[in-house]
């Protein structure tokens, strides 16, 4: 069941607790929550709000006390819409089958969204947070949901204090596609750069560097993009429009490397008799252009899901953050299809 944060019920709500308390509404619903961090002094003034006003925590509420109810806040803002369909496909999965409740909200141009409306989704009676890449390695992000207090999961990100981080090996599986491409005898092989804000960015770059530098007589360029298709679009033109070209571009996601492909076709280049095209995903962008991508196969349903189950785990336990572990890596594989062959 999905709904959307901001709802508010007759009578007294949060907010009115939070301004006669003077402390923000995310104290408030630490101390409706049961969770640990707020101030004795913070408490009673919480506590004392909450009677003064005759306020009654809605269902959503009581629920997270008795733990008999999810209810997961999402927040996203992803250029990829690709990943965002497979992500979301995923977490919705995960959440039917737990009888979870979904609370999404959407940041711009992959920023965060406002404090405010952060404010208001913690605000809402949420038992945890879900954050999609880049979010979950954003400082600014994260400092405004540390003081929550809630468990957040975050996937595409690499271990940190503050959430549980699901991810992939994206060095290793960089490698192994520069490997294929390497092996299939390309010696002039470009890189598309993604996001310069994720770690799974310069990961995949340095797996990519470190193929390159094993092969002798092997030299790389790289074009900067931000895993968006239109990205996609400029590297790939600065890219082919080198002398010598490439005869193979990896690009760091399926996005841009459907992008290039789009670049190659324009310049009247085969894909991939005079070009091969590598990507990272394997998410619908993948198959749905000839020839089809060959690229890494990264299990974006599997990861949502599992950040769902591994959240879900800490909200029942109640578990401190420093006991749980903080990086859980899922397998991924190449995915060989038609966009590569030998070099000419």
């Amino acid at each position: 069941m999905v709904s959307r944060a901001g709802g508010r019920a007759r009578g007294a709500t949060i907010i009115d607790v939070a301004a006669h308390a003077g402390v923000s509404p995310m104290t408030v619903s630490r101390v409706i929550n049961g969770r640990p961090g707020v101030r004795p002094a913070s408490q009673a003034a919480v506590l004392a709000a909450i009677e003064a006003l005759a306020y009654t925590p809605n269902f959503a509420a009581r629920s997270l006390v008795t733990s008999s109810e999810l209810k997961i806040g999402v927040i996203y803002s992803n250029p990829s819409a690709a990943f965002m369909s497979e992500f979301l496909t995923g977490v919705f999965e995960e959440a039917s089958a737990r009888g979870a409740r979904l609370v999404l909200l959407k940041g711009a141009d992959g920023k965060p969204p406002s404090d405010a409306a952060i404010e208001d989704l913690v605000a809402s009676g949420i038992s945890g947070l879900i954050l999609t890449p880049p979010l979950g390695e954003s400082p600014a992000l994260l400092r405004v949901l540390r003081k929550a207090g809630l468990p957040m999961a975050a996937v595409g990100a690499y271990a940190s204090a503050d959430a549980i981080c699901v991810r992939i090996d994206d060095r290793q599986a960089a490698y192994e596609t520069t490997r294929h491409l390497l092996d299939l005898g390309h010696r002039r092989i470009g890189f598309i750069v993604g996001n310069p804000d994720q770690t799974a960015t310069s990961e995949r770059m340095a797996g990519f560097y470190a193929a390159i530098r094993e092969v002798e007589g092997a030299e790389a360029t790289v074009a900067q993009g931000d895993f968006s298709y239109g990205s996609g679009l400029t590297a790939g033109e600065q890219l082919l429009g080198n002398d010598p070209a490439p005869t193979a571009i990896f690009a760091s996601n399926d996005d841009m490397a459907a992008a290039v492909v789009s670049v190659a076709h324009r310049r009247q280049l085969d894909v991939p008799r005079e070009l091969t095209v590598a990507g990272f995903d394997d998410t619908t962008a993948a198959v749905m252009l000839w020839p089809p991508l060959t690229t890494v196969h990264q299990p974006v349903r599997d990861l949502a899901a599992e950040a769902l189950r591994l959240l879900a785990a800490e909200i029942a336990s109640r578990a401190a953050p420093a006991d749980r572990p903080h990086d859980h890596v899922l397998a991924h594989r190449l995915i060989e299809r038609q966009s590569t062959a030998r070099c000419p």
